[in-house]
């Protein structure tokens, strides 16, 4: 029989348009034999609706205007609050049970353990990491304090709270003096590149800071790895992940991997896969890809991000537990070349989500 999958998409953090695309791509990768598919926008305001024709196309050659989910966009529906129904119930009062939800939702509210806790509560199988890795996936400066904590190389980085820069502004100045310039500032709690500033010198920081903390009241600054390369690697599995080849981003007329370079510019940015790296470095790579994986307590996916600096080393750059899933994005294009076509990576995520859902409920943990 066919499991029904409900795609939940779209949400209230500032990735939502990229969430919406991202789902797009995972409805037309579902075989129809074997799913039904119930897709399910939330707005920017938080109201779940049906969408039975899916989400909005991203029009072509947009550089403007992505696709977002808009008030009415279909009838508003829920999840039955009865724990272990797996039902959604529309506002007509239709009721329609669902097999698994794919929460295809990027940044705070969809990627940082609200709606797994959500689910997890309600008793639905679903696709990706739990509350906990989740959680610490979604914000930058804890991932590091646990990374280092195993052992694994990071950048060097300060954590600047919004008190502390509205209080002593010239403290904070003086410990980005000391990693240095150019740097990054960023919100330690989002991603797609938004809020992504490169300072190149003091003068620039404040307006940088201010930018990140439009997101939130936790930013980083990151040493620069000036001449470093950008590489990523793919994880996948539950208690015994495997990592794919790696791949390379190389910017085309951006100074980094900034948002327009990623969703707006068709031509701004290069993905290599797989990358031209020394297998000793490949190796390693995927090493630690699946060592962060397990330090966090991640299961089903996440997309690990390094630099590779100049002389050879690895530094981690972050983890993303619900990596952009567009049929360009990195995270299926790098299962794609390690033998896994999208349609598979889509099945094997489905099952990876049943499966560890199963141990769960025998556990007694779920119902």
């Amino acid at each position: 029989m066919r499991k029904r999958i409900a795609i939940l998409f779209g949400g209230r953090s500032a990735e939502h348009e990229i969430s919406v695309i991202s789902a797009r791509s995972v409805i037309d990768a579902l075989d129809p034999e074997r799913y039904e598919v119930v897709p399910i926008g939330v707005t920017k305001q938080g109201h779940w609706q049906l969408m039975p024709g899916g989400p909005p196309v991203l029009p072509p050659g947009s550089r403007e205007a992505l696709p977002e989910v808009t008030e009415r966009s279909g009838p508003e529906v829920a999840l039955d609050q009865e724990p272990g129904s797996q039902t959604l119930v529309a506002e007509d009062g239709s009721r329609t049970p669902i097999d698994v939800v794919f929460p295809v939702m990027h940044g705070p509210h969809g990627e940082d353990g609200s709606i797994q806790g959500f689910l997890e509560m309600a008793g639905v199988p679903y696709v990706g990491a739990g509350v906990l890795a989740s959680a610490v996936g979604m914000d930058k400066a804890v991932q590091k304090v646990l990374f280092r904590a195993a052992g694994i190389p990071v950048i060097e980085h300060e954590v600047v709270h919004e008190r502390e820069w509205e209080e002593d502004p010239e403290a904070v100045e003086a410990r980005a003096a000391h990693l240095g310039y150019p740097l990054f500032a960023k919100p330690s709690t989002l991603g797609s590149s938004v809020g992504v500033t490169k300072v190149h010198e003091t003068g620039e920081l404040r307006g940088a800071l201010e930018d990140a903390f439009r997101y939130g009241r936790k930013a980083l600054l990151e040493r620069s790895v000036e001449g470093g390369r950008e590489i990523e690697v793919a994880v996948l599995g539950n208690d015994d992940p495997v990592a794919s080849v790696a791949g390379e981003i190389v910017p085309r007329g951006h100074e980094f991997y900034s948002y327009e370079a990623k969703y707006l510019d068709q031509g701004g940015a290069e993905l290599i896969i797989p990358a031209p790296i020394p297998a000793e470095t490949l190796e390693e790579a995927q090493r630690l890809a699946v060592a962060g994986f397990l330090a966090l307590d991640c299961a089903g996916l996440a997309r690990v991000d390094f630099f590779l600096r100049q002389t050879g080393g690895l530094l981690v750059n972050e983890i993303n537990t619900i990596p952009g899933f567009t049929q360009i994005s990195m995270y299926p294009k790098l299962w794609e070349a390690s033998g896994l076509s999208y349609p598979e990576l889509i099945d094997r995520l489905v099952e990876l989500a049943l499966e560890r859902h199963e141990r769960e409920r025998k556990r007694g943990t779920v119902i």
